[in-house]
């Protein structure tokens, strides 16, 4: 079975700065992360290894036992940023820049008196981070979810890791529903997540199926493989080598090879030596 990567995938910068920080850190049992450093399990368990304690990503209390606390890559709002500090903690801060220019744009709408609709994940630890400045907003996850919105000024931004149609789509919609609003648009989705999207887009042209490695709980993971199913192209989504299930794979003379922005090198090459090494059964009926 022949595979064939992506142009553009894996790692991006904000997560390569973030582990330069970790790797650097000289007493890893004297820092609590703030809630997960990336949404990879194979990282998050090399972390506890390195003997960092973790905070639940649901439920990030502050923590007692350290008083050092790593801000993760995908950042916090300025209220929780306030209360850590109020709670006499040093902050080791890995946010993204592009994660800080989404949240200081959600900003800037909201102080020119607009109602805020984040194009986004409800419940997405990035997109928590933001509402929680905001006093007057709206988590927008797709067109289908956009409403008249009984306000005269709009201002619309996006999660960083939202898939571009569905940004052009949703703000279509908004526009549609709202056509006296005075709307203002913030193109927030950033440069790495649009070069992923694109790469793959050119690779399930020439692939029969995809695989997409990253943690289960990857958002701009998973929105790989909604690009995939979205064309009818079968999309396989596994944190690991040892996830492939060999059955897949009937009938596939040639595999893409994608990964989210919080995937190892290493994991990736070892999905890619899985799959080319790989005995596939044959079909029924063969």
């Amino acid at each position: 079975m022949r595979v064939i990567r992506a142009d553009e995938m894996g790692m991006c910068f904000g997560v390569k700065d973030a582990l330069q920080v970790i790797h650097q850190i000289a007493k890893p049992n004297q820092v609590t992360i703030h809630g997960e450093l990336v949404h990879n399990p194979v990282v998050n368990l090399q972390l506890k290894e390195f003997g960092f304690h973790q905070s639940g990503e649901e439920n990030r209390a502050i923590p007692e036992e350290n008083n050092q606390v790593l801000i993760t890559a995908h950042g916090i709002s300025d209220l929780e940023r306030q209360r850590l500090l109020a709670a006499d903690k040093e902050l080791i801060d890995t946010t993204c820049p592009l994660v800080r220019r989404a949240h200081n744009a959600a900003v800037q709408l909201q102080a020119e008196g607009r109602r805020v609709l984040v194009i986004g994940t409800p419940g997405h630890v990035e997109v928590c981070g933001i509402v929680e400045d905001l006093t007057d907003f709206r988590v927008v996850p797709s067109a289908a979810e956009v409403e008249s919105y009984a306000v005269s000024k709009l201002g619309v931004m996006c999660q960083t890791t939202t898939p571009t149609e569905n940004v052009k789509s949703t703000r279509a919609e908004i526009l549609r529903k709202n056509p006296k609003a005075d709307i203002r648009f913030i193109d927030t989705v950033c440069h790495p997540t649009k070069k992923r999207q694109t790469a793959l887009l050119d690779l399930i042209e020439q692939v029969d199926a995809v695989v997409v490695v990253g943690g289960h709980n990857s958002n701009n993971t998973r929105r790989l493989v909604q690009q995939c199913e979205e064309r009818s192209r079968p999309a396989y989504h596994v944190a690991c080598a040892e996830e492939l299930q060999p059955e897949w794979f009937c009938n596939v003379a040639t595999v893409g090879l994608t990964a989210g922005t919080s995937t190892l090198d290493e994991t990736i090459q070892s999905v890619q030596n899985s799959l080319e090494q790989m005995q596939v059964p044959e079909s029924i009926g063969t």
